[in-house]
């Protein structure tokens, strides 16, 4: 009998509960917000600081650094300079590109202090550089015969005609990542990948997509550049692949002193 109420009030707390939990991969109602962590709900918990989707009421940006003074010309063309003339990323990966997409989010490179500012967008051209070899590819070397469907992901199912795998700045790959970028740019991601390959400024759309949701928070936070490693390719870290992790960090130190500013703790996942 104890059993049973039990097991009673276990399925009424369920029906009682409200709204807060669905999945880590979150598919929100339109009246939820995503939180940081992949549950929907409302208040500060769910719609504040690293909110993904929904009706977020992020906090205003913490300073008024001006990135296209940081991004400039030298520095962006500096970074292509170093790629072959023809590469087919030349062209294609513009400086004025990314300044029109970053218009769409505002906390890019404005949390914390101005140093600060200038170590996220450091972190961000240095996974960019060794991503597509200083802006030379525009798709991933011998992607095609890769495997990027991950047909446990219910909520993006493959369409196995198409390809999913690296394009763009941040070489977006799988099915799950294609689809949900999609929704939130206004594209088809699972029926359309190639677009990201052919819209530069889908591309990068994607890149800065991927960052805000997957990086800039850690990194806001003080993580350091160690945690967005993690977050673009965990597979690199803990001894998986070491010569791509010192990649990746040499590009940050590079940049980080272009632009003046130390480094920060934590280089290394």
């Amino acid at each position: 009998m104890k059993t049973t109420l039990l097991l009673a009030g276990i399925f009424l707390a369920g029906i009682l509960l409200p709204e807060p939990v669905t999945s880590q991969n979150c598919n929100c109602a339109r009246n939820l917000c995503c939180s940081q962590y992949g549950y929907c709900g409302t208040g500060a918990d769910y719609c504040g600081k690293g909110c993904k989707s929904g009706p977020c009421s992020l906090p205003a940006p913490t300073n008024n650094a001006y990135v296209p003074g940081i991004v400039t010309l030298a520095f962006f063309n500096g970074i292509v300079a170093k790629s072959a003339s023809n590469c087919p990323g030349r062209g294609f990966y513009t400086r004025d590109v990314f300044l029109k997409v970053i218009r769409d989010h505002p906390h890019f490179g404005r949390s914390g202090s101005i140093d600060d500012s200038k170590r996220e967008i450091a972190a961000f051209f240095a996974h960019v550089t060794h991503e597509t070899g200083h802006f030379c590819y525009i798709e991933e070397r011998n992607g095609p015969s890769r495997d990027y469907c991950d047909d446990t992901k219910t909520q993006y199912p493959c369409n196995h005609r198409k390809g999913y795998y690296g394009r763009g700045p941040m070489q977006l790959s799988w099915n799950y990542n294609y689809g949900a970028a999609g929704k939130s740019l206004g594209f088809d991601g699972l029926n359309n990948p190639e677009i990201v390959a052919r819209d530069p400024v889908i591309s990068f759309k994607t890149a800065l997509w991927y960052w805000m949701e997957k990086a800039h928070w850690d990194f806001a936070s003080g993580k350091g550049f160690g945690a967005t490693i993690q977050a673009i390719n965990g597979l690199e870290c803990n001894g998986g692949n070491p010569n791509t992790v010192s990649s990746r960090v040499s590009y940050y130190v590079d940049y980080c002193k272009q632009f003046g500013v130390g480094t920060g703790n934590n280089l290394r996942c």
